[in-house]
C-alpha cells in the first residue's frame, strides 16, 4: 500500500514541505505555549517521524526557537508563519493550518490537550 503524502507551506511560500504518512496523533491543544506560539486559543497539530518530512522551497528548513527542554518551535523567518514544533525525539509536529489540504480525514484531530486552559466560552468538539 502506498503511503499518503501531505504537502504544505508558509504564507510567503519560502518554506514548503512534504510529509509522508501516516499522520500520527492529530490533536488540538490549548496550552499557554501553543496559544502564544499560534496567536489563537487552540492550535491543531499532527505528528510525523522526522525522516518522513522533506523540506523544500527557497528557505529550506524553517527557523527554530528553543521553547522547552525537549522541543523547538518552527517558523518562517521571512513571513513569520507558524510551522510547528521540532522535538529532540525524531518527531516533527506540524500545525494543520499550513497544509495545502488541511481538511483531509487523516488530519482530523482525535483528542484535545490542555482543554482546561481554553476560555469557558470556547467550545472545541473532537471526533472520536
Amino acid at each position: 500500500m502506498k503511503s499518503k503524502v501531505f504537502e504544505g507551506g508558509c504564507l510567503c511560500g519560502n518554506i514548503r514541505f512534504s510529509a509522508k504518512g501516516p499522520a500520527l496523533k492529530p490533536h488540538t491543544c490549548s496550552c499557554r505555549q501553543c496559544q502564544r506560539h499560534s496567536g489563537s486559543l487552540t492550535q491543531a497539530w499532527v505528528e510525523f517521524p522526522k525522516e518522513n518530512i522533506t523540506w523544500f522551497g527557497t528557505d529550506g528548513e524553517p527557523s527554530k526557537w528553543r521553547s522547552s527542554n525537549y522541543s523547538s518551535r518552527a517558523f518562517c523567518s521571512n513571513c513569520g508563519s507558524t510551522i510547528g514544533a521540532i522535538d529532540d525525539e525524531p518527531i516533527i509536529a506540524i500545525v494543520l493550518g499550513v497544509f495545502d489540504s488541511p481538511s483531509l480525514k487523516a488530519l482530523v484531530p482525535k483528542s484535545h490537550s490542555y482543554i482546561s486552559n481554553r476560555p469557558k466560552w470556547w467550545k472545541v468538539e473532537v471526533n472520536a
